[in-house]
């Protein structure tokens, strides 16, 4: 598979799975899953399959005929012949191994790969072309998807900030679509989150290895949400054979599987709050809090799926793709003595008998 390829027409280039490595068909392939062990998917679909979930994959297309994937492929599009052919072809298997992580669900009960969702359907959208993905041809994608009603978006793919992907985004999540893309990886030539990573709203996907640490292929950054497996990811390939790579397209991947099971668990949860509880319940890594390595933490399948989430508020969108603090602000700051100054104005009142009334804002 590709990596990051750079073209001067190529604005946008697909974060891939790297370095790959060919196996023969074993019905021992289940066991070289790693992540479902790391992630308890086992745990996870006892309560959530994903079914009645549709998400959109923008990609290299899907090959259909993979036996993993036989029936949880949807007809979807081939931009590249102005939406014409239905997206169900794989010219050189990157799609097919995102949908795999996704909604694969095996040759068997314990044997072919199994995906974090497979109970979903994939949108196959064909997009990129070897291995090179044009801002437009992305924009155009997103608003097909959402015009069909695709509740997630999976965009394993990334580049440079181009602002005509502006309305199109604000446009996909006022719709109430989730979409989660990835951050890019380091050795294929990024530096900071790739776009359409680190617009707000968007779910940017980090990745780590498998001892739950930051993969030094993924790229870090304030914009980065929530980090999943990345590293040594085994994949259905060509020929009946599987494929192990690396790269944060994986981690993308394996996010909108966990985002299909929420939603099918909690079909009226808005897309937002689906986001907040994943960063609620994802285990904290690196320093405390938000980092630009994890971002809110490694994703947490079963607390996504049971944990007891208080709700958003009104007021406080889900935190993705955070905006980086003023280089003069300190990272965290202490309420201790606004506390203090209240207690004693509190205090002194009681002892004069005041009555002190507290406002909230008018409706």
């Amino acid at each position: 598979m590709r990596g990051f390829a750079r073209s001067q027409t190529a604005v946008v280039a697909a974060a891939i799975l790297a370095g790959t490595t060919h196996h023969a068909v074993t019905d021992k392939i289940r066991g070289a899953e790693w992540y479902l062990t790391f992630l308890h998917v086992a745990d996870g679909q006892r309560v959530s399959r994903g079914e009645g979930t549709v998400v959109a994959l923008i990609d290299s297309g899907v090959n259909a005929q993979q036996p993993e994937l036989s029936g949880n492929v949807l007809k979807g599009t081939d931009e590249f012949k102005d939406f014409i052919g239905d997206g169900r072809q794989d010219e050189d298997g990157h799609g097919t191994a995102m949908a795999s992580l996704i909604a694969a669900h095996g040759k068997g009960a314990t044997d072919g790969a199994l995906g974090i969702a497979p109970g979903a359907k994939v949108l196959p959208i064909r997009a990129t072309r070897a291995g090179n993905v044009f801002p437009d041809d992305v924009r155009k994608s997103i608003d097909w998807a959402v015009q069909r009603d695709a509740r997630i978006i999976c965009i394993a793919s990334g580049g440079e900030p181009n602002e005509q992907w502006r309305p199109t985004l604000q446009n996909a999540l006022a719709a109430d679509v989730l979409i989660v893309a990835a951050v890019g990886n380091r050795n294929e030539g990024l530096r900071s989150v790739a776009w359409p990573a680190a617009y707000p709203g968007v779910i940017a996907a980090a990745g780590i290895d498998k001892t739950g640490k930051h993969a030094d292929l993924s790229v870090t950054g304030p914009e980065v949400v929530l980090s999943a497996p990345a590293v040594d990811i085994v994949t259905p390939g060509r020929n009946g054979q599987y494929i192990t790579g690396s790269g944060t397209s994986a981690a993308t991947a394996i996010i909108a599987g966990a985002a299909a099971l929420v939603r099918a668990k909690y079909p009226n949860l808005p897309a937002a709050e689906v986001v907040h509880r994943l960063e609620a319940t994802a285990t904290d890594a690196g320093p405390p809090g938000r980092d630009d390595e994890y971002g809110y933490g490694i994703l947490n399948l079963v607390g996504a799926l049971t944990a007891d989430v208080p709700p958003l508020q009104a007021s406080s969108p889900a935190q993705t793709s955070p905006a980086p603090p003023a280089a003069d602000s300190p990272k965290k700051t202490s309420n201790l003595p606004l506390i203090g100054v209240l207690l004693a104005v509190l205090l002194a009142a009681a002892a004069v008998g005041a009555v002190i009334t507290i406002r909230g804002r008018q409706q």
